[in-house]
């Protein structure tokens, strides 16, 4: 096999890693990020898309395989694998990576726990497992922007998901990078999804590459080769999808120098079931809000961004007159306005009778402005600054400017606010002392197994 040095990075790192060497805090994140990922993909249950993934994959259940979160069917573990990364994603409340490429790092915790509940891994090969995964997702997101070039940020997910799901199902390094290589060349994934009106492939692309992956390594397990040099090659990713750009090699050097895993600690949890960039806005909108009071008194808003998230979640017009939730809850000036109006955000934000009320529509078309800041624009990715200007009918104006809201790696959450977050998501759900046990078996996860955590997870009807 011609080697790709790259595809062999990664192989090598994956199958470097031992459970030992893990670091204490790296450990205690995972188990914050699996707890997180359960309750978001639980809150998503009944959601549109969740449903309809599930009813795929019913229709093809399997003894052998995985569990379909909150229930008690199985499928194949990379079907099983994608319904559950559908549920996690469905309600864009996971977590978040910025650099030169976006990221929903945790959109490898259901693809991976599916893995390992067929094989039946201990948890702690889990949890090494997820933090490999994390480690070479985040350094890519540092390594390039696919985003740039109109590919979708869910190529690395791919690739960090084949390559810690072939640790857990015991590939060789020369068939791991087949399946690294399996993963890349058939399946990149174009930007389309979260340009203009999204639909509810913008929650599910994440959880098709991981099962792209999944099945990838199945493959190279049982001898299939993949295309040669699928990164460094002629056609390869760095042609096609970089255009034509390297890899920033210092952003990889955790991996040349198989340092253990500690890059989930760079990584973001979400305080608002909102796209990451608008989340300092709700901070900010929130927090005028309070101060005004009654909310009848905005005459105009004002919103001032930074670049990124001004192209991502801001430019579109249908950003300005959202006609699903998907793009709702992706709308920068959207999730301002319904803040200053209702006082809070929550998943019936995003409901089709708020975004489309009236008011709502109108406050969007004539009384809101936003504009890109380079001064906001030169503090991302550290920040994500956003400032909201509020003026008010009888002249009066408030002002907040937000860099790091809740749940920012400079403003971390709590372990106890990570709990008020998984409980309240899996109110009416699951019974409350299932949910607490839930939590008790997650953050002791060495101790626990994964078919008991799955078993945990059962929606009662």
């Amino acid at each position: 096999m011609m080697r790709d040095p790259y595809a062999e990075l990664f192989a090598i790192y994956a199958q470097s890693v031992r459970w030992e060497d893990l670091p204490e805090e790296t450990v205690h994140e995972v188990k914050r990020r699996i707890l997180d990922s359960i309750g978001v993909a639980l809150a998503a249950f009944t959601t549109e898309a969740a449903t309809a993934a599930r009813g795929a994959a019913s229709a093809f259940p399997s003894h052998k395989g995985a569990t379909l979160w909150g229930t008690r069917l199985r499928a194949a573990p990379d079907v099983a694998g994608f319904v559950n990364g559908v549920m996690v994603r469905a309600l864009d409340y996971n977590d978040t990576y910025l650099s030169r490429e976006p990221l929903h790092p945790s959109d490898v915790i259901a693809p991976l726990m599916a893995v390992a509940e067929y094989r039946d891994c201990p948890t702690t090969e889990l949890v090494t497992a997820i933090a490999v995964a994390y480690e070479i997702g985040v350094s890519l997101c540092d390594a390039g922007s696919l985003r740039k070039h109109g590919w979708d940020h869910v190529n690395y997910i791919g690739i960090a998901t084949a390559t810690a799901a072939g640790r857990l199902l015991g590939l060789g390094p020369e068939a791991l990078e087949h399946a690294i290589s399996l993963t890349v060349v058939p399946h990149a994934a174009m930007r389309q999804t979260r340009a203009g009106e999204l639909s509810m492939w913008k929650g599910v692309a994440a959880a098709n590459a991981c099962r792209n992956a999944i099945f990838s390594c199945f493959l190279a397990a049982h001898g299939m080769t993949g295309p040669f040099l699928p990164f460094v090659g002629e056609m390869g990713f760095l042609r096609q999808l970089l255009g034509g750009e390297e890899f920033n090699q210092k952003a990889l050097r955790t991996l040349h120098e198989r340092q253990p895993p500690r890059r989930i600690l760079e990584t973001s949890l979400k305080f608002w079931p909102v796209e990451y960039h608008a989340q300092s806005a709700v901070d900010a909108a929130l927090q005028i809000r309070r101060e005004i009071g009654d909310p009848g008194r905005i005459s105009h808003i004002q919103i001032d961004t930074f670049r990124a998230a001004h192209e991502i979640i801001a430019k579109d017009p249908e950003k300005w007159a959202p006609k699903t939730r998907e793009t709702a809850d992706h709308s920068l000036p959207y999730t301002v306005v319904v803040a200053l109006l209702d006082g809070e955000i929550s998943f019936q934000s995003f409901a089709p009778q708020r975004f489309s009320d009236p008011l709502v529509q109108q406050m969007l078309a004539e009384r809101t402005i936003l504009r890109e800041d380079p001064a906001l624009t030169a503090a991302y990715p550290e920040g994500v600054p956003n400032r909201v200007t509020v003026r008010t009918w009888d002249g009066s104006e408030v002002v907040r400017e937000v860099w790091y809201p809740r749940g920012h790696v400079r403003n971390p959450m709590t372990d106890d606010e990570v709990v008020e977050k998984f409980l309240r998501n899996v109110t009416g759900i699951l019974p409350p002392t299932r949910a607490e046990r839930l939590v008790e078996c997650v953050m002791r996860i060495e101790r626990s197994t994964v078919a008991e955590i799955v078993h945990l997870m059962e929606v009662e009807a």
